[in-house]
């Protein structure tokens, strides 16, 4: 991937994360970029692939930020803790949403490509949770406390984003173990 790319992808990322799908356009990607239309066009061809790649980079970043539960368990640290902290950061940071809670809230009117990738996302997180509840509890209700987890984080950042208040998230987390 190239820089002008990787630049593409990181305006696409903070202007779905601030408004959603919908929030962009190629010229809005363009002007911030500093790059023609064209240029966006040439890297990706529609707004789905765009759209598609945007959430790939997305899951790809937020995953290997993380790194993985067996390795995190092994440097002495608290697989769950890193994760809910990874979302609170999102939060409390970067002032943002996570970007593919809102191509989620979003995914019956979006692009069969980037409802696909949404999906990915969710898959491949629930996935990581999953394997850090085995690591912590062993194998039984894992998944099921996976998906709790997500389902609560996500829910956590909407309720603490729509009253402007982060203590929100706080006080929701707190039952995550």
């Amino acid at each position: 991937m190239d820089n002008k790319e990787q630049d593409i992808l990181r305006a696409a990322e903070r202007m779905v994360r601030e408004g959603g799908y919908n929030a962009f356009s190629f010229r809005d990607i363009a002007n911030e970029v500093g790059i023609r239309s064209a240029s966006v066009h040439y890297h990706f061809p529609t707004k789905e692939d765009l759209g598609a790649a945007v959430a790939a980079y997305y899951t790809d970043k937020f995953l290997g930020a993380l790194g993985e539960p067996e390795e995190l368990v092994i440097a002495g640290k608290d697989p769950i803790k890193a994760y809910v902290k990874a979302f609170r950061d999102a939060l409390a940071k970067d002032k943002r949403m996570c970007l593919c809670g809102l191509l989620g809230a979003e995914i019956n009117g979006l692009p069969p490509k980037v409802v696909g990738e949404t999906r990915v996302f969710f898959e491949r997180n629930l996935d990581w949770l999953t394997r850090a509840y085995t690591l912590q509890k062993g194998e039984k209700g894992a998944k099921d406390k996976a998906v709790q987890t997500l389902a609560l984080l996500e829910g956590a950042m909407i309720v603490s984003n729509a009253l402007g208040n982060n203590e929100n998230f706080d006080a929701a987390v707190q039952i995550i173990s």
